[in-house]
């Protein structure tokens, strides 16, 4: 709990923003805060500045320091100018991209951005109109910037903004330039330090439709079954942007790819930041498909296809054996997507040796066994498209990327974006739909003969959430209580591995003791990872965008053939069920 000592800290905070340097609107928040008995919502609001986590800033919309606002956008802007103007001190032209998506305020952010880094001399392109995260890091890298940013929070609720800071591989930035930039954005004191000019407006370029179609030109080279297309062009799609920056361009990408019959949900392809036909704009969240699975029913559609605000995250619904439309989880869409590739690949005998695929570490295993299979090296990264975008600059130009991705519904099949893509994943994923009709099969069959040859797995994602300024305490208590007291078994099975990526140490638990061995890893994370015997995997870690504590389940088994299946999934719940109790879930 916050002491009083700590309370007047963040009252004084607070107080700072009455001055006259803050409008009349924002001072008289700050006032009926403070006025306020009950501190929680200003400790809320004050009690830190926004800081870098797994995907960028990523805030409630508010006043505060710890709130997304004109204030606070205006200050990582200016430090990130700062920045810029340090570390490319030695070219004569700097210059950034700006995006942003759909949410409220996503335009006026961009805007007052593009007007910070322009009166700091630096040049912007910024797009005419929202687009999808992932065209940003392309044109990044197509025209040759130091560094971009897209407003945008992704997939959470209609009450957030973020902004994510891409450098000049088109990658988010990782260390040492996300503490550089925060070390010079704290280094600002005074609102006043921020500056604005209309005199350098001419800094400022629009970018038009060119670049989208260099874009999806360019994404229409990783397709690599057009002859299945072809037989299929009239496949029934549904697709559903969520109200966000989908819209733009997939559905134009679909069409070029060859489909020629996408069914849309007429009242999600509106634009709109409140996300009114959904209770959360995330294609994780089965509710968020539900409009577009009664759309595909009534269509007989075999496909149903959900992006993101941002367009960056896929979600899927295809029909099972019965004929019924079931909701992939971010697991399974990533695993059909990299045996895809990889049986593609060699396939066409471009697997040499030299390829690798990504995953993050609390996805599927596998994947691992899959890539095993076919002496394709895998890479095992933290949370956070930025590591697996690092993977991919490691190895530029030394070996070949066929494709990466996590389980919360993001992947990249390009090497030539660096961020989680849905453009990109929608067009692949209907070229799936249409190889497995040309074989006479479906997706939901495909993803059983994938569990059939390399292994049956289930996996959960339950996050609990602390919405109060003293949630990271609780989340910290909790975390120091799993790594000073982890569970001998899980689901009676002994836990025989420990990996603590906080310590960066794995432990060995045998009969005659345990042993210790160095993680390999470029930092550290607070990140707890279990182990047992039957292959169950238990991952813990606090969210970095967002106050809750995330806990990855996967369990597995052998199963031999189609019937099996459901067999399979009732003895997974029964014992995901048994992993939830254990840890006082």
């Amino acid at each position: 709990m916050y002491s009083l000592k700590n309370i007047n800290i963040v009252r004084n905070k607070a107080s700072m923003w009455l001055s006259s340097e803050y409008d009349e609107n924002t001072r008289k928040v700050v006032r009926m805060l403070l006025e306020k008995e009950d501190p929680t919502e200003l400790i809320d609001a004050f009690f830190k500045n926004l800081e870098f986590g797994t995907g960028g800033v990523r805030a409630i919309m508010g006043v505060g320091t710890n709130r997304m606002n004109v204030y606070t956008v205006g200050l990582i802007t200016q430090g990130l100018a700062n920045y810029l103007k340090n570390k490319f001190a030695y070219l004569l032209k700097i210059s950034v991209v700006i995006g942003y998506d759909s949410r409220n305020n996503s335009k006026l952010f961009a805007d007052q951005s593009a007007e910070i880094f322009s009166a700091n001399g630096i040049h912007v392109h910024i797009f005419s109109s929202l687009r999808p995260t992932p065209e940003i890091s392309y044109a990044i890298r197509y025209l040759g910037c130091q560094s971009g940013i897209c407003i945008t929070a992704s997939h959470n609720s209609k009450e957030y903004n973020g902004y994510k800071i891409y450098w000049n591989d088109g990658a988010q930035v990782i260390g040492p330039h996300d503490k550089n930039i925060l070390e010079e954005i704290n280094r600002i004191t005074s609102i006043k330090d921020i500056k604005y000019s209309n005199k350098e407006c001419s800094l400022i370029k629009i970018l038009g439709n060119k670049i989208d179609e260099k874009y999806i030109k360019d994404l229409l080279s990783i397709l690599v079954s057009p002859e299945a297309v072809n037989q299929h062009k009239n496949i029934k799609i549904v697709y559903t942007p969520i109200h966000g920056a989908g819209i733009t361009l997939i559905p134009k990408a679909l069409a070029l790819s060859g489909f020629e019959n996408i069914i849309y949900v007429a009242e999600q392809n509106v634009i709109n930041g409140d996300f009114p036909t959904v209770k959360s704009p995330n294609p994780e969240e089965p509710s968020a498909l539900l409009l577009a699975i009664e759309k595909a029913k009534i269509s007989n559609a075999d496909l149903v296809m959900a992006s993101d605000p941002d367009a960056d995250r896929m979600g899927a619904a295809v029909r099972d054996e019965k004929g019924e439309f079931v909701i992939l989880n971010g697991n399974q869409i990533l695993l059909i997507f990299i045996y895809y590739l990889i049986i593609q690949w060699e396939k066409h005998g471009k697997l040499t040796g030299n390829e690798y695929v990504v995953k993050t570490i609390v996805s599927t295993e596998t994947i691992r066994i899959l890539a095993d299979a076919h002496n394709v090296q895998l890479y095992d990264v933290y949370t956070g498209f930025k590591w697996i975008a690092e993977v991919m600059r490691l190895n530029e130009g030394k070996k070949t990327f066929i494709g990466g991705g996590e389980e919360s519904y993001g992947f990249l099949a390009e090497d030539f974006v660096r961020d989680k893509d849905a453009v990109s994943a929608c067009m692949l994923f209907a070229e799936i739909a249409a190889w497995t009709k040309n074989n006479k099969k479906t997706i939901y069959e495909l993803l059983q003969e994938i569990y059939i040859k390399y292994s049956y797995s289930k996996e959960i994602c339950v996050s609990v959430t602390k919405k109060n300024g003293f949630g990271e305490q609780i989340i910290s208590s909790m975390m120091k209580n799993y790594r000073n007291n982890p569970p001998i078994k899980l689901a009676d099975s002994m836990v025989i591995l420990i990996k603590d990526f906080l310590q960066l140490i794995e432990i060995h638990i045998t009969n005659n003791g345990k042993n210790f061995k160095k993680l390999s890893m470029p930092t550290t994370s607070n990140i707890l990872q279990y182990f047992t015997e039957d292959g169950t995997k238990v991952s813990i870690r606090p969210s970095g965008t967002e106050p809750k504590i995330k806990f990855y389940i996967e369990v597995r088994s052998r199963i031999n053939s189609h019937k099996e299946m459901r067999i399979a999934e009732a003895v997974a719940d029964v014992k995901i069920k048994s992993i939830l109790k254990s840890l006082n879930l």
